[in-house]
């Protein structure tokens, strides 16, 4: 099932064409049945992410049906978190299925090389990957980034730790070896430096990894006070939850600089998560309009309360859709047209796409694990320390677009 699925919903053009005729005429007109593909790791270390990914896809689509009184439809690929098995999805979903909305890329790696290959087809994609270069040096017209690169999550993760424990002048990371996790070091590296904290050692390690016993060894002999986890989803949790099993949170502060959110606290549970700071790119207890909604929504169809990985497919699935139904075409320039500098009301408050290099610039969330006996209910996790927006500018990010 959710290896390849189909969605299609439609809804009443009828009740639609009283609230947007002008839309639905121009929509109609054109026979505009809009078809997105989700590329996303179904398979795999990062299939969890995946699965909650494709639901998220699922209700964007099912929202902008009704909205626009216009068939909507999505494709799951499963890129196993591998580019070149990414790459060859979205070949075959461009060429075979006729897709030019692409919503996914989890992973960096495999963002980075799908961008390229939509740009190729004339197509657009929204990616929740983190990578600087996806908006940076890599940068392309049909390639747009929902999430906060590698610099803004560092920049407000680790500068507010720095500022709240000026005791903490000794810091280790451990590392995935690939771009998002050497984007989110080089970050680390340059925050130390600026503000005089002592980089006592890294520890690398591969995307295949589930032992990091080793690293963490070799980060206790290094004495930090503070352990800085770089990688991301089931390897974060994995790091996490053998650094509780070999006491590190009695000997040194951890911080897990790019939480997936509520799954992973989900899989940790309260014991582990206590005390121990998260990077996060969303909340569903964020206090925003649309999240608000969003949870509502969410709670009422599926039962649960959104995470990271169903929140962000559900929103860069939505612009994507929205803004194809708007332009009245999926092909790649007129998305593009629609999106480029769109300011709206988004998950995380105010959000605007920078039209220079594509950026969404939206809150980044600093969080703190809670004692089980301190939680509201069963997915009250974490507190929000802190929030804030931390970009390069569209200069300083180093993205040429080209026409």
């Amino acid at each position: 099932m959710l290896n390849r699925r189909s969605f299609l919903t439609t809804s009443s053009l009828a009740a639609i064409s009283l609230a947007t005729p002008g839309l639905l005429g121009r929509a109609s007109a054109q026979g505009a049945a809009l078809k997105i593909g989700v590329p996303v790791p179904i398979s795999g270390a990062f299939a969890a992410n995946g699965k909650f990914a494709t639901i998220g896809a699922q209700m964007a689509a099912e929202e902008v049906a009704k909205a626009h009184g216009i068939e909507v439809s999505t494709l799951d690929l499963d890129t196993e978190g591998k580019p070149a098995t990414a790459v060859r999805k979205v070949q075959d979903a461009l060429a075979q299925d006729g897709i030019k909305l692409f919503a996914g890329g989890i992973l960096s790696s495999e963002s980075l090389a799908m961008g390229k290959e939509i740009e190729r087809g004339g197509g657009s994609f929204m990616t929740t990957a983190g990578a600087d270069e996806i908006t940076g040096p890599d940068c392309n017209k049909a390639t747009f980034r929902w999430s906060v690169p590698t610099f803004g999550a560092i920049d407000q993760t680790v500068r507010p730790i720095i500022d709240a424990l000026p005791e903490a002048k000794r810091w280790y990371t451990i590392t995935p070896q690939y771009v998002f996790g050497d984007g989110l070091l080089n970050a680390a590296k340059a925050v130390f430096a600026e503000k005089g904290i002592e980089h006592v050692g890294n520890s690398y390690h591969s995307l295949t990894d589930k032992e990091f016993s080793g690293y963490l060894t070799n980060a206790i002999s290094a004495q930090p006070d503070v352990l800085l986890l770089l990688n991301f989803g089931a390897q974060s949790s994995d790091t996490l939850r053998q650094a509780v099993s070999f006491g590190l949170k009695q000997r040194m502060t951890i911080v897990v600089a790019w939480a997936s959110g509520l799954e992973q606290f989900e899989a940790l549970g309260p014991d582990i998560c206590e005390g121990v700071y998260f990077g996060a790119q969303y909340w569903h207890g964020a206090d925003t309009p649309l999240n608000r909604e969003l949870v509502a929504r969410v709670q009422e169809k599926h039962g649960f309360n959104p995470n990271y990985s169903f929140a962000g497919s559900y929103i860069i699935s939505k612009l994507l859709l929205d803004a194809a139904a708007k332009a009245g075409s999926a092909e790649g320039s007129a998305v593009i047209g629609q999106l480029e500098g769109l300011k709206y009301t988004g998950l995380t408050g105010e959000e605007e796409i920078r039209a220079a290099d594509h950026q969404v610039i939206k809150d980044y969330y600093l969080l703190k694990g809670k004692a089980k006996d301190a939680m509201a209910g069963k997915d009250d996790y974490v507190d929000i320390i802190s929030s804030g927006k931390s970009f390069l500018s569209a200069e300083q990010s180093g993205c040429k677009m080209t026409a």
